[in-house]
């Protein structure tokens, strides 16, 4: 062996060791990886499988939480309603008016409301006499055509009175709109899940609470056409009268006529005053008159007694002799 490529020799070994030796470090480095990552995903896929029915089983309450949440959170925010959403004003007026003729102010109103696009909701006349009415009547307007309606019927006569309100529901009908829609929304939920329910107990329980979520979502329904019916239309109550008529008042001082009229009621009245009075008399006075016709003929019964007894008493004295006279003088 020659003494200078000796050293040669042995670094090239040298060098192909370590090659071989950071190759291998580097395929143990990959697999001690790969087996890693075999673990890992193995374990997550066991332990998505573990806990796959639990989170299916905790679906339903995580729902119901959900909608609960969701609801507080439409609560919260229905209670600010949005700056772009329309006033919503209940409008309500009463009238008073006097007119010449009731029954013509009642058609002039009636074509006054129609012609706006509103109706009569009820009417009510009452005769107080022989000439004069008196009519009730309540008016539903919409709201653009409110003022000029209030403005035409209290122009109509002579206006004896005028009350209006305005209230803002406008709080109150988001209210009603927010629960709808989470009421329609929880319906929708339990349909879906009676459609999965494969258990008797479970489709009972869930009827149960279907219809009771219905029956609160019809009570919103009907609030909600209240509201709507009463912010779309205003309420005008209309009293219609008529004046006094002057010919009873044109006569202040009575007459001949009055006088003869008040005298003979007054006579009327005495003669109608003198009948009860003996009407109530009269068992009185007839028992008085028994009592003395009675007395009457008991005296006239000791009358007649009395004289058979007198007549028998003066007999023995017209039979008894007479008394013997005295001898007359020698």
């Amino acid at each position: 062996m020659q003494p200078g490529r000796h050293p040669d020799r042995s670094s090239a070994h040298r060098l192909r060791a370590g090659l071989a030796a950071g190759t291998l470090a580097a395929l143990l480095a990959l697999s001690g990886c790969g087996a890693s990552d075999s673990s890992d995903s193995s374990k997550s896929a066991a332990g998505d499988g573990k806990y796959a029915a639990p989170r299916a089983e905790r679906g339903d309450a995580a729902a119901g939480a959900a909608d609960q949440g969701s609801a507080e959170s439409s609560s919260a925010e229905k209670k600010k309603p949005s700056a772009l959403s329309a006033p919503h004003v209940i409008r309500k007026a009463s009238l008073s008016v006097e007119v010449k003729s009731v029954p013509k102010a009642v058609a002039a109103a009636r074509a006054a409301v129609e012609s706006a696009g509103g109706l009569v909701a009820s009417e009510s006349t009452e005769r107080l006499d022989a000439t004069h009415e008196e009519s009730h009547i309540v008016l539903r307007v919409p709201q653009a055509e409110y003022d000029a309606v209030l403005r035409e019927l209290a122009g109509g006569g002579k206006l004896l009175s005028r009350t209006t309100t305005a209230k803002d529901v406008t709080d109150q009908v988001v209210d009603v709109e927010s629960r709808i829609a989470t009421q329609r929304a929880s319906v929708t939920r339990v349909r879906k899940l009676m459609d999965r329910a494969d258990k008797l107990a479970d489709v009972v329980t869930l009827e149960g609470e279907l219809s009771n979520r219905q029956a609160e979502l019809e009570s919103l329904l009907a609030q909600q056409e209240s509201l709507k019916d009463r912010t779309t239309l205003a309420t005008i109550t209309l009293s219609l009268s008529e004046p006094e008529s002057p010919s009873n008042s044109k006569d202040d001082d009575p007459g001949f006529l009055d006088a003869l009229g008040g005298g003979w009621h007054a006579f009327v009245t005495m003669v109608r005053w003198i009948a009860m009075a003996v009407g109530a008399a009269a068992p009185f006075l007839a028992a008085a008159a028994g009592l003395v016709l009675l007395g009457r003929l008991l005296r006239t019964w000791l009358a007649r007694r009395r004289v058979p007894q007198e007549s028998q008493a003066s007999r023995p004295d017209e039979q008894a002799p007479a008394a013997p006279q005295a001898p007359p003088a020698p």
